[in-house]
């Protein structure tokens, strides 16, 4: 595969005299994007202008007719489609995964610590191990795992692996005893250390007890930071995404894109939500958003934090867990606390956008909006809830209802469908992973992957949109079928309304004349492909403002 910087490119062309001066004319395509009132559009030439970064026609042959003296590329029978926008993703966590031990493919306890072993023995200069992925629903004994067996392989180095949602760690004792994690640590509040019977810690902690430990991991070093998040680029560019939503940055990586996008050197599109965590947060707020307007780096909302996860029994719910009656789940903002951080920033003028993953944090976020915003900064600023992943059915309308927008996951179902049964019982799935129901109740959806926690790649989201089953095509006519999108419901979600989710769906998301020329070319139609095939489409080629990004190997 190769991709390509703006300097490199822009020598190539002069080079080979191809693309060398604007108009471009892509022909022989299967074009799809959108037209003006959110409709599919297909085409079989494509105009864009290399200069401006904008399309400039599309249609058949006759409609392009006044470029006929443009440079023509021949598209070689392949499918166009809009550059995909991940609306939910975490850009320097996946560029550090990609360079971490991957645990997604255990199947055990002991395997996962198998694969830390052999990691660490072949990265002996790193001074922690860190990893990621694990998932205890998956292990035969769907148990927490603990330090023992970290602590028979690795003693003399700490080791801190996150469960594949984020929200549980799992630490060896050399990495506890450095947290200073002991039998007498008290759980810090919307936080949890899981415990042996005598009180000791077994090694996983929940939510916000997981911070006790890694304020002690060394920070990395500028160089560090934008090497994992070039790294982490040119991973979204070969998936075709020429957009991301960045869900929760920190002062640092702030800062990172900022000098990135003032030297040039943004690849893609980044919507940064700017943690609510951060210290920094009032100096921000008082300082306004941050625009752009060539779209590459705009910083105009806020990620608040308000529960766990489902997989950890973090997700706050409104009744107990139908698998463990003593737990109801966690808060990680604490609910006075929460109020108080939504009207700092609706008072700001941002888009204020919540995690929320259990019934009842998702309805607290619901009254909050209603509480505290006005009609105006309902109706226009186009708050979220991430993730509104199970939600009381009667809740669901007021999405749409308050305006608010339901940033969600498609894989995240495929993912949770192996437990998320016996965590919430028969009853409560009415009300979980409702895809087509808020679509039917008026809602648009900004739908991403969460990355690192899933997979990066849109495609595997479109899938299970579309099939409800994973790329096992699993179970047998799709889990909860009566939640399926459409497969222009599903597209849209990935692009132009992941692009009204953050205000740019007058510029991108749809591949109407005037917009930015973000598109990808794919080694199939996908509109005439079996559905359960989707998830295997492959991306060739990744445009961002009429300039290559990618191109995968010949």
């Amino acid at each position: 595969m190769r991709f390509f910087t703006p300097s490199l490119f822009s020598l190539l062309c002069i080079a080979s005299g191809s693309l060398s001066a604007a108009p471009v004319v892509l022909h022989n395509i299967q074009g799809y994007g959108f037209d003006e009132t959110g409709q599919i559009a297909e085409f079989s030439h494509f105009v864009f202008d290399n200069q401006t970064g904008k399309v400039l026609a599309r249609g058949d042959q006759a409609a392009v007719a006044a470029y006929s003296k443009a440079e023509h590329i021949d598209g070689k029978g392949q499918t166009l489609l809009p550059g995909l926008i991940d609306g939910h993703g975490h850009v320097l966590g996946l560029g550090q995964n990609l360079n971490q031990v991957d645990l997604r493919s255990s199947s055990s306890e002991a395997q996962a610590v198998a694969q830390v072993a052999a990691f660490a023995k072949a990265h002996p200069q790193s001074q922690w191990i860190l990893g990621r992925g694990w998932n205890q629903v998956l292990w035969p004994t769907q148990q927490f795992p603990g330090k023992t067996l970290l602590d028979e392989s690795i003693q003399d180095k700490p080791v801190w692996l996150t469960r594949v949602d984020g929200h549980a760690g799992w630490a060896n004792s050399k990495a506890l005893q450095l947290a200073g994690i002991t039998k007498e640590t008290i759980d810090p509040p919307g936080g949890e250390i899981i415990r042996d019977k005598e009180g000791n810690p077994t090694g996983v902690l929940i939510d916000n007890a997981m911070l006790l430990l890694e304020k002690h991991i060394p920070q990395q070093s500028e160089a560090e930071r934008l090497a994992a998040l070039d790294a982490a680029f040119k991973h979204l560019l070969a998936l075709g995404i020429t957009s991301t939503h960045d869900a929760g940055i920190d002062q640092a990586n702030l800062q990172s894109y900022q000098q990135l996008r003032k030297d040039n050197k943004l690849p893609l599109r980044i919507y940064a939500m700017l943690s609510a965590t951060d210290p920094n947060l009032a100096d921000w707020l008082k300082a306004g958003p941050i625009l752009d307007k060539d779209d590459f780096f705009v910083a105009r909302s806020v990620k608040i934090y308000g529960d766990g996860a489902l997989g950890s029994r973090g997700a706050a719910l409104i009744e107990p867990y139908s698998d463990q009656a003593s737990q109801k789940g966690l808060f990680v903002t604490q609910p006075d606390k929460l109020t108080a951080v939504m009207k700092l920033t609706l008072d700001a003028g941002f888009q204020t956008n919540v995690h929320a993953i259990g019934d009842l944090t998702n309805r607290l976020v619901l009254d909050r909006f209603e509480q505290l915003a006005s009609k105006d900064q309902l109706e226009q600023g186009r708050h979220r809830i991430e993730h509104a992943q199970i939600v009381s059915p009667k809740d669901i309308p007021r999405f749409a209802q308050l305006h608010i927008l339901p940033s969600m996951q498609p894989t995240h179902a495929t993912s949770d469908k192996n437990m998320a049964a016996d965590r919430l019982g028969i009853a409560r799935l009415r009300g979980a992973y409702a895809w087509k129901t808020f679509v039917d109740q008026g809602s648009r959806i900004v739908a991403g992957s969460d990355y690192p926690v899933e997979l990066a790649n849109p495609f595997y989201g479109i899938h299970a949109a579309v099939t409800r089953q994973d790329q096992q095509n699993q179970p047998v006519g799709g889990w909860l079928p009566e939640q399926r999108l459409t497969l222009t419901q599903a597209l849209k979600s990935f692009t132009l309304d992941a692009a009204y989710g953050a205000f740019q769906d007058h510029s991108m998301g749809s591949l109407v004349p005037g917009m930015w020329a973000d598109f990808i070319l794919l080694d199939r139609d996908i509109f005439k492909v079996a559905p359960e095939t989707l998830w295997q489409a492959k991306v060739q080629q990744t445009w961002v403002a009429g300039q290559q990004k990618y191109q995968a190997s010949m």
